[in-house]
């Protein structure tokens, strides 16, 4: 089976936002965690719509807060000549610590995907609400593709 490859990188950034005294005084503690990535994809098309004509080229999650999990609807389509079953990784997260705080995870793991038919995916970024000392972060993200036997 012919593999295709595309790659794309993966920019994320935390903005660490300070304390905040509200109208009654009382302090809060906020972190804002801005979140901006590329993904490769390996053996499948990754795209934004059902018909798959606009293709995947980054993510912005936007501004996330310790805690939260944000989720991104893709839709994945098989552009080999074979039934696949689906994969997602992670791979060089930067600072290491980060994977510790950070997760992204998917509903298609292992899901089959027969050659040139396209599924939904929901891609979900969580955060930790322990998070701390990471003033920013990156990491890729690799949605592959392997023949289903």
């Amino acid at each position: 089976m012919a593999m295709q490859k595309v790659t794309m990188g993966t920019v994320l950034a935390i903005a660490v936002v300070g304390m905040v005294v509200t109208a009654l005084g009382a302090l809060v503690a906020t972190r804002t965690i801005s979140n901006a990535g590329n993904l490769k994809a390996i053996g499948v098309g990754v795209y934004w719509d059902s018909s798959c004509t606009s293709p995947v080229s980054s993510i912005d999650w936007g501004a996330l807060e310790p805690g939260v999990t944000k989720n991104f609807t893709i839709y994945v389509r098989n552009e080999g000549n074979v039934q696949v079953r689906l994969s997602m990784t992670t791979s060089n997260w930067n600072p290491p610590s980060a994977s510790s705080y950070i997760e992204l995870t998917w509903n298609r793991v292992d899901h089959p995907l027969t050659a040139g038919s396209n599924v939904s995916a929901v891609l979900t970024l969580s955060v930790l609400s322990s998070i701390s000392g990471i003033t920013s972060f990156n990491f890729d993200i690799i949605i592959a593709g392997t023949e289903y036997t």
